[in-house]
């Protein structure tokens, strides 16, 4: 019995030990893991709250975001950047990042050249026929993403130039009622929807973030690229460096923007006929020759 209580005293000896390291071990994994804990592993879920999840809070998701960072470690700054600044221009459409753009970019040369080749493998057409077809997917997927943020470019910048007249109107009486640049910018903006408005909503964020007005500006003439902007922008900066009156200069570019307006709906006016010409020639002078002469030349023929 003795021996038998000395062998257990030793074994609940050695237990200890291990034990006690085994505990410094995993104390020591955990404050280490704490501290180095991506977010991946902060995102883990209890396996019953995990079930509650639908598929793609589950499988999508997760995926997209590994996607992401995939593509964000082998994105360049200098293409991010050029991506970005396009994005910008567009206004951002649907939220994208660079890397989301370039994701689906990449997504269109693999998809739409396997349409398009599976397209003609179905209608069973001779394989340079279907190699030609798969080449025009690919053709459309390089060209596609660029042009529709080319369009959103120009969409937005008609807009811009829409609002531009008021929005300087608006802008001029402020100042005249005797607030600071900042202030009646900040008044039109809040009064006035549109892409000029959400554009210097931006550059007075960055002002407050510690940004120069000159910076903040700069940054709405990279944004939204038309020349009436560009124009607004250099001359309210050159007035700020001259100390010249705001109101004189705001009220000088309204008066020529609002000219710039007139010439050129008298422009598009003066391309109208022509532009009117093609179909007058091509589907309405046609159907009038075979309502005037038709009746002619029928009795001619059966003169003869």
């Amino acid at each position: 019995m003795l021996y038998i209580t000395y062998l257990l005293t030793i074994l609940l000896l050695i237990y200890g030990v291990v034990s006690l390291r085994r505990e410094k071990k995993h104390k020591i994994k955990s404050r280490i893991s704490s501290v180095l804990r991506t977010n991946a592993q902060k995102d883990v879920l209890p396996s019953n709250q995990l079930k509650k999840l639908t598929f793609s809070k589950r499988m999508l998701e997760p995926f997209w975001k590994q996607l992401k960072q995939v593509f964000k470690k082998n994105l360049s700054s200098a293409k991010k950047e050029k991506i970005e600044n396009k994005l910008l221009q567009a206004g951002n459409p649907m939220g994208m990042t660079p890397v989301e753009f370039r994701i689906v970019q990449l997504l269109l040369l693999v998809v739409l050249p396997a349409v398009f080749g599976l397209y003609g493998y179905i209608l069973d057409i001779s394989d340079g026929v279907t190699l030609l077809a798969a080449c025009f997917g690919l053709l459309i997927a390089s060209f596609f993403p660029f042009y529709y943020l080319k369009q959103k470019t120009k969409a937005r910048g008609k807009k811009a130039l829409k609002e531009l007249p008021d929005f300087l109107d608006l802008l001029t009486v402020s100042i005249e009622a005797g607030l600071g640049f900042d202030s009646a910018l900040s008044k039109v903006v809040a009064k006035k929807d549109g892409v000029l408005s959400k554009e210097f909503q931006q550059s007075l964020e960055e002002m407050r973030l510690g940004k120069t007005r000159r910076q903040a500006l700069s940054g709405v003439r990279e944004r939204v690229v038309i020349d009436d902007v560009k124009s607004l922008i250099g001359s309210i900066i050159q007035a700020e460096q001259l100390g010249i009156g705001m109101v004189q200069i705001l009220s000088v570019q309204s008066v020529e923007i609002r000219e710039k307006r007139k010439q050129r709906a008298e422009e598009q006016a003066m391309k109208a006929p022509i532009k009117m010409l093609f179909p007058l020639v091509l589907f309405i002078f046609p159907c009038i020759f075979i309502v005037l002469l038709g009746p002619a030349v029928i009795g001619f023929l059966g003169a003869f």
